[in-house]
């Protein structure tokens, strides 16, 4: 299948005729072509964003409202035919794009449909003065949103639903390792009644149309999501040229496991926090901490729930764990193991490429268990992004919290415990963007999301999407 852009509301070929091949992860095949697309073509996605500007900042609320409703709807109505080209895309289990990936992306058109009817600005009264100031928020103009391939159009639609919510126009890109539900989405755009150019997608290479959509002087802010050196990348491009960023980066997110937790709850919640889409989500939690009373419980425990994780096929019924998105992405990931091992890490279970019947180039790999004594070494402090999570004692709250925040990451955490004061004190110790108690992946959309150091700035999610994609204006009238 060839994949074009999306450009004034028609699909167009790349000018340069610069073509990707698109692999299976499931069976390491070539089943379809992607663009390359170049700085030309991401001009004429601007030129297109520019022109609908014109209209659709002056639209009112209620009108962008209708048709993010609309788009919600959609995607809903075509449910299965989306989660199966998520699943084929990426490699996940089409249950879970099923129940998850999908659902999630019309939530974010829904949400953010209804946000921009109670999204407010705020006033000031100068008593004494006889004055007044106002805030106005207005949309920014053209934007740019940049999205990655772990969760496609869950996270494509998180960043285009709040910017053209806001009266903005974007050129967007998703990856180019799982271009499809972006494309199949734009299938639906003008269905929906969104005017063209309102949002072009544009399909490539970062090194290329990545880019070009960072470089360009008037697109005038990016939102983007991925790995932490494309980010300081970003920003070292995009800096110079003062365009808003919002940079939503790697993490490297601690699981810290207290003897007083309600273990079955917890012990079920880790191994899905753990493996959900085979680890490459970046919340996933991937250094384990057990207070060392229940360490050994916990360790026979949690191998034998993770050894009845089945690996297979994502279209198959029983399968938890699919395939890694890419070739290059398990040999990496194997990688880190081999270091792992080399190191001193203790293989409790897995580490070994899976051979699926009938799938036998697929890029399959059994979820791996490391026991580690030395919070330093590298399976502990870069980010992995697989089915791959390491696990250690700790004996004190104050040894735990050290280790946790001995990273540069600080996406998110997860802390298990039922003791309300200590619950408090660590809550505002880690170094961690979102902190989850007792749960884990339990989201709210009107929470502000994102991390600190380097897992990225700014945030996301609710309001805060809103306030990056406007700029407020001051007004001051004496009277």
């Amino acid at each position: 299948m060839q994949i074009q852009n999306y450009i004034n509301g028609k699909f167009i070929n790349p000018l340069s005729n610069n073509w990707i091949d698109n692999y299976c992860p499931a069976t390491g095949e070539v089943y379809g072509q992607v663009p390359n697309s170049s700085k030309e073509d991401v001009e004429k996605a601007y030129q297109s964003a520019k022109s609908a500007f014109k209209y659709w900042s002056q639209t009112s609320f209620e009108e962008r409202s209708e048709i993010l409703l609309r788009i919600a709807e959609l995607l809903e109505a075509n449910l299965e035919r989306f989660a199966e080209a998520e699943s084929k895309d990426n490699g996940k289990p089409v249950s879970m794009a099923k129940t998850i990936d999908i659902p999630r992306a019309a939530s974010n058109f829904r949400f953010f449909g209804h946000a921009i009817t109670q999204f407010a600005s705020e006033s000031h009264e100068s008593v004494g003065q006889n004055a007044i100031n106002y805030t106005l928020r207005q949309p920014i103009g053209v934007v740019g949103c940049i999205s990655p391939w772990n969760l496609p159009l869950y996270l494509f639609t998180w960043k285009i639903a709040p910017a053209i919510a806001a009266g903005n126009c974007v050129v967007a890109k998703p990856s180019e390792v799982t271009p499809m539900t972006a494309y199949l989405l734009s299938e639906i755009l003008n269905e929906a009644g969104l005017p063209k150019g309102v949002l072009n997608i544009v399909h490539g290479l970062g090194a290329t149309t990545g880019q070009a959509i960072v470089e360009h002087p008037e697109i005038k802010a990016i939102s983007f999501t991925g790995g932490t050196q494309t980010g300081a990348h970003i920003a070292e491009v995009a800096a110079p040229m003062f365009k808003k960023l919002s940079l939503e980066l790697g993490g490297k997110n601690p699981n810290i496991i207290f003897a007083d937790c309600d273990y079955d709850n917890m012990l079920q919640t880790t191994v899905r926090s753990s493996f959900t889409n085979q680890g490459q989500i970046c919340l996933c939690g991937s250094r384990i901490f057990v207070e060392s009373s229940i360490f050994n419980r916990f360790k026979n425990d949690f191998v034998e729930k993770v050894k009845q994780l089945n690996v297979g096929h994502p279209s198959e019924i029983h399968t938890d764990i699919g395939a890694l998105v890419s070739k290059p992405h398990l040999e990496k990931v194997l990688k880190h193991i081999d270091i792992a091992k080399s190191e001193g890490g203790k293989i409790l279970y897995g580490g070994n490429k899976v051979i699926v019947e009938g799938y036998e180039n697929g890029y399959y790999l059994e979820p791996t268990v490391i026991e580690v004594s030395n919070n330093d070494c590298r399976i502990n402090q870069e980010e992995v992004f697989g089915p791959v999570v390491t696990i250690m004692p700790f004996k004190t709250e104050k040894e735990v919290l050290e280790m946790a925040n001995s990273v540069k990451y600080g996406l998110s955490s997860t802390l298990w415990t039922n003791n309300l004061k200590r619950t408090m004190r660590m809550s505002n110790q880690l170094q961690t963007g979102i902190i989850w108690v007792n749960t884990w992946m339990l989201r709210d959309l009107r929470t502000p999301f994102g991390g600190m150091k380097a897992s990225g700035v700014g945030r996301e999610g609710g309001f805060e999407a809103l306030r990056f994609f406007t700029e407020p204006k001051n007004v001051c009238i004496k009277y």
